[in-house]
């Protein structure tokens, strides 16, 4: 199915719907896919393969580049099944160390004129002790992130809230291939950013004690501001960390086209994040010296999009809106897209395109 196909077709009909209810049938159609081994016939249209998009990344190897962003794979339930749509890898969560029920519904909302969506999920997940063992036995056929946050619980504030966190750590570093720290969620019960260096370095000190070789990845915001950025790269430096996720939701609504759902709150994924994201990329390469790995999300819909953020200095790229927009033949057509770029520019690996543009 190439996206023209499930523009015209599917789309539209899969969009007079509630975005969670869509959202949760694809999640149990993949479930019973994988299960009965049904997703196994998806690769022949869905899987592209080429040598120059192969990279070995915080000492993984990726097949592709292009991987799924947290947040759509909230209970690690896809793990099967997102290998036959193509990608290169898969993070899940956001997982927090108690359940959580989430915010109210409706709490997912479509900007179609703007290629976006309001997401306030508010964290919902079953939890990091029951996703736990859902993962523990599991063998993975492309790389794992585990993207862990803070549960959404107003009154876990402070010191509690770096306890919060270390719990789903400590449980969870040893299955899959790299752990994000989600601190950026715009969603969560307080209110507060574990960008606060304060906070963020308590967690790290904590993390320290009890590290190994675990991959460690911080996901920050594109509205974060210049002070906390620079706070932030230099306690990665301090304690190690391998890299950023680049970047989450944007809690700013600027430039939007008018629309009746504009009424909800949640935080902006999609198009309208792009150029945020694009130009933060450039920026930390260049703060870093490329030193750190970046992981590139937000407002890719095209090859065109992924190279640019890889040109500006990400070694992957992550994604969930476009894929909502464009359909599963995305991951195809952004390698396929990644590639044919790749050869324009005269590189014979995707390696010696990173961060190009940065360093001029």
């Amino acid at each position: 199915m190439d996206n023209k196909m499930y523009k015209k077709y599917i789309r539209q009909r899969l969009f007079k719907s509630d975005p969670e209810s869509i959202h949760n049938l694809i999640i149990y159609l993949g479930r019973v896919m994988a299960f009965t081994k049904l997703s196994r016939l998806l690769r022949f249209n869905f899987v592209f393969k080429d040598k120059r998009l192969e990279n070995e990344i915080m000492g993984i190897k990726f097949e592709n580049p292009v991987g799924l962003s947290a947040g759509f794979d909230k209970n690690a339930q896809l793990t099967d099944f997102i290998p036959d749509l193509g990608f290169g890898f898969i993070e899940i969560g956001s997982v927090t160390a108690n359940f959580c029920e989430g915010n109210p519904k409706p709490r997912l909302h479509r900007l179609v004129k703007d290629n976006a969506i309001i997401v306030h999920y508010g964290l919902a997940n079953q939890g990091a002790e029951k996703i736990y063992q859902r993962l523990k036995y599991k063998c993975f056929r492309i790389p794992l992130g585990i993207s862990i946050a803070k549960t959404n619980d107003s009154t876990i504030k402070g010191e509690k809230s770096v306890e919060d966190y270390f719990k789903s750590f400590e449980l969870l570093k040893n299955i899959g291939d790299y752990i994000t720290i989600n601190i950026s969620c715009p969603n969560s019960g307080d209110g507060r950013s574990f960008e606060d260096p304060f906070l963020l370095e308590s967690l790290l000190k904590k993390i320290e004690k009890v590290r190994r070789n675990e991959k460690i990845v911080l996901k920050i915001s594109p509205d974060i501001n210049e002070g906390d950025l620079n706070s932030i790269i230099n306690l990665s430096k301090r304690y190690k960390i391998n890299g950023f996720i680049i970047s989450n939701l944007s809690k700013k609504r600027e430039n939007l086209s008018e629309d009746e759902n504009l009424k909800y709150v949640g935080g902006i994924s999609g198009r309208p994040v792009q150029y945020k994201s694009d130009e933060l990329i450039k920026k930390v390469y260049k703060k870093t010296k490329g030193k750190f790995v970046i992981i590139g999300s937000g407002g890719i819909f095209s090859g065109e999009d992924a190279y640019r953020k890889i040109k500006n200095g990400a070694s992957l790229i992550q994604l969930i809106t476009g894929m909502i927009y464009e359909g599963p033949g995305i991951v195809k057509k952004i390698n396929r897209e990644i590639v044919e770029l790749l050869e324009k520019d005269g590189f014979n690996n995707i390696q010696e395109a990173i961060g190009i543009n940065a360093r001029n």
